[in-house]
């Protein structure tokens, strides 16, 4: 995969100088894509590949949360959601947006909603792809990113869980994404952010649907059927307990919606934004 050079910037938030992408200036409503968890990643490995496309109707931005990507753990920090949240809610006025959509894969998908149930007033709507919601069983894919130590057979390993067609994970995919894990004390801080996995039969548990409930907000869920991360029962119990929500699924795609099936994902995100009231 080749990534496109996207301008990068800094602000501070929430005690953090936080690194962030931006592209556009398009009429249409501004995005903020907030990208997953694991070794190596960073709003570039996630977005760079659709952040153009997206930027031809709209202005987009693509923050590294903290402790991801360039923008770095801090000492004395409880990593938790209350400080991602404050996080991204201080990225809003940093950079000028009084509302945006909410774009979140996985975690940022995660981040996303509990950012609704605080602050649902700076949201437009929200898109979710490949992410948890209520309590299901602990899968390979989430558990290994926490047992990584840098080593690029073991960092192809992971990638491989994620896709449906292992063909994406390529070689210079591979040498990035270790590359980012490797720098002195990356990992040890990835371990701060999140709590250890436990074993296979350990119960994940995000949002509760009861919660998900009082999230009114437009939402677009995005799954992929064959997800072995995030299972798309995962995403249909949060497009139905979610009451203004809608769901594509997509056959024959994992984990990477906006890399397995990125055209057709910049058409229903755009194509669902340009809807919104």
């Amino acid at each position: 995969m080749t990534l496109t050079a996207l301008p990068s910037k800094t602000v501070s938030a929430a005690g953090h100088r936080t690194h962030y992408l931006e592209a556009g200036a398009g009429a249409g409503r501004p995005l903020v894509l907030l990208h997953g968890s694991g070794p190596g990643v960073s709003a570039s490995a996630n977005w760079s590949g659709v952040m153009p496309r997206l930027a031809e109707t709209h202005h987009v931005f693509a923050p590294d949360l903290a402790g991801f990507g360039d923008t770095v753990v801090e000492d004395g920090v409880q990593y938790d959601i209350k400080l991602w949240v404050r996080q991204l809610v201080e990225f809003l006025d940093a950079v000028g947006l009084e509302s945006a959509t909410l774009v979140g894969n996985s975690f940022g998908g995660g981040l996303s909603l509990a950012t609704a149930l605080r602050h649902a007033d700076r949201i437009d709507a929200l898109v979710l792809l490949g992410t948890p919601a209520g309590t299901f069983e602990m899968t390979e894919g989430l558990r290994s990113g926490w047992y990584y130590e840098p080593d690029r057979a073991e960092m192809e390993r992971i990638l491989r869980l994620f896709p449906y067609d292992k063909d994406l994970v390529t070689p210079e995919m591979v040498e990035a994404r270790y590359l980012a894990s490797a720098g002195e004390g990356r990992q040890e801080a990835y371990r701060r952010l999140l709590p250890e996995p436990g074993p296979r039969d350990t119960p994940v548990r995000g949002v509760p649907e009861a919660a998900l409930a009082t999230i009114d907000l437009p939402a677009l869920v995005l799954h992929g059927r064959e997800d072995p991360v995030i299972p798309v029962e995962v995403g249909w119990r949060l497009a139905t307990s979610m009451p203004n929500a809608e769901m594509h699924v997509f056959g024959n795609c994992g984990h990477w919606v906006q890399l397995e099936r990125s055209q057709r994902f910049v058409e229903l995100v755009t194509s669902f934004v340009r809807t919104l009231p």
